[in-house]
């Protein structure tokens, strides 16, 4: 019985000394797959609803290790202009916006607008977007038009090193997520009624919470959920070899 204890013991204390690593690798490989999630250009919030005004962040994370962003263009959707583009100032980034001339003016408050802004250029006067780091661009936007469920903002990532990676690449329903996907800001149908001012429709300059929390969230609790799950498998390894000694 002691020689049987004795490799029981000594099998539980080198199962005890892997299970550390298994879990690391485990871990690991959630988060190496969860990586790519954040290595987008996007706009955050997601989304904004029609018809009214938000308040929206372009998201810039860095994925090079040895070069730093230093420039980012972001192009406004033309098929469905937006009158009104207001970049909120960025400390170390001086900001550029372009105006050009509208196919179709098109009635803002009354009035007809014949240009609108079509382009948006950061360019840092310092270090810029480090390796591991990120930057969020902030934007008053609007009025965001109620005739279509998405805007499409491709953007243009500059490295110090000359590279240009073009986020430009359009999702297809139902298909895998592009290479380069173009940031979306997706539409929702407008408030049945504002109140501040208790006529239907959405007018106020809307700013949603982060979505990011959530899906941090979610990607933590899965790496717990697979840890828990190698121990427990482990462990009911351990507990049939003892039953068969």
């Amino acid at each position: 019985m002691s020689e049987i204890s004795g490799g029981a013991s000594s099998s539980a204390r080198r199962l005890a000394r892997r299970l550390p690593v298994v879990g690391g690798i485990a871990a690991g490989s959630v988060l190496l797959l969860a990586g790519p999630a954040f290595a987008h250009v996007t706009v955050q919030p997601g989304t904004a609803p029609k018809g009214g005004f938000a308040t929206v962040n372009i998201k810039v994370p860095n994925e090079r290790d040895d070069a730093s962003t230093v420039k980012v263009e972001v192009s406004l959707p033309t098929d469905h202009p937006l009158t009104s583009v207001m970049p909120q100032p960025v400390p170390g980034w001086k900001v550029d916006v372009t105006k050009s001339k509208l196919a179709k003016p098109v009635e803002m408050e009354g009035e007809k607008v014949n240009e609108a802004p079509s382009k948006i250029t950061w360019t840092a006067d310092g270090k810029g977007i480090e390796p591991g780091q990120f930057q969020q661009f902030p934007l008053s936007v609007g009025q965001l038009p109620s005739d279509t469920d998405q805007l499409v903002f491709k953007a243009l990532q500059t490295y110090d090193n000359k590279e240009v990676v073009r986020w430009i690449e359009p999702a297809k329903p139902g298909g895998p997520e592009p290479q380069n996907p173009a940031p979306v800001l997706k539409l929702t149908a407008a408030d049945a009624q504002d109140p501040a001012d208790g006529k239907g429709g959405a007018k106020g300059d809307t700013t949603a919470a982060p979505a990011s929390t959530s899906d941090t969230t979610a990607r933590v609790l899965a790496v717990g959920g697979i840890v828990v799950g190698i121990v427990g498998v482990a462990f009911g390894v351990l507990a049939g070899r003892r039953r068969n000694a």
